[in-house]
């Protein structure tokens, strides 16, 4: 029920993420561990530039990585995964963070893509498992996506994804000495069913070719919502 308060909800508290493996067509999400550093590091190694918009990295040596992989593995307030494509090497992280068990708010963020993963099929079925698990089987109210606005790969992909642009805070965090903006984005509950069906569309093997291209892009078979 809607009023001028609002919608009424009389659920008090949702689920927090279960770290779980988790399989889909073309990747894997596993979860993350310390012992990952040796699988990670070629593909860290090679890209030092794909960190410029996170709060860690480039690592200059796998001493340093497995330091950080050690410690956000061990978060319990923030569950990390490793994506590794289908016969391949891992190619990057992801989690789902911001959990808010009262509010019903749910983030999926502090991703890290290889550029050779980035744009690809198993890139967009990687964060549309942990989409599915937050909204379908946690029932979230509200998802959420974040950036920092500079950083147009990840504002492209939040549309690519179906979320909705909410608005940006100006100069909300200092990265690197660097001070940005942070673009929100989210996806509420009533309009999860429409984007799931639109991402489910869009993974299926029917649209990619022989080498992979896909055949139509999310944004023609949105679902119009």
């Amino acid at each position: 029920m809607t009023s001028s308060l609002g919608t009424r909800i009389s659920q008090e508290s949702w689920p927090f993420p279960i770290k779980d493996r988790r399989a889909g067509n073309y990747v894997d999400l596993l979860p993350l561990s310390a012992n990952d550093a040796d699988a990670l590091w070629p593909a860290v190694v090679a890209a030092p530039e794909s960190f410029t918009y996170l709060r860690y990295g480039p690592f200059a040596e796998i001493k340093s990585l497995q330091i950080f992989l050690k410690e956000v593995s061990a978060r319990t307030h923030q569950p990390f995964w490793i994506v590794e494509p289908k016969g391949q090497a891992p190619q990057g992280w992801l989690s789902i963070c911001d959990v808010d068990q009262k509010d019903s708010s749910i983030e999926i963020g502090s991703i890290w893509f290889s550029p050779s993963l980035q744009g690809t099929r198993a890139a967009r079925e990687a964060i549309f498992l942990l989409m599915c698990h937050a909204m379908d089987e946690l029932c979230y109210q509200r998802l959420v996506w974040r950036c920092q606005s500079q950083n147009q790969k990840s504002f492209k992909a939040a549309k690519n994804l179906g979320f909705t642009y909410e608005g940006t805070w100006r100069r909300a965090a200092i990265v690197d000495g660097w001070q940005r903006d942070v673009a929100w984005f989210s996806i509420l509950k009533e309009e999860w069913p429409c984007r799931r069906a639109t991402i489910s569309r869009w993974l299926m093997s029917e649209n990619f070719d022989a080498a992979g291209n896909q055949m139509a892009r999310l944004a023609e078979l949105d679902c119009g919502m």
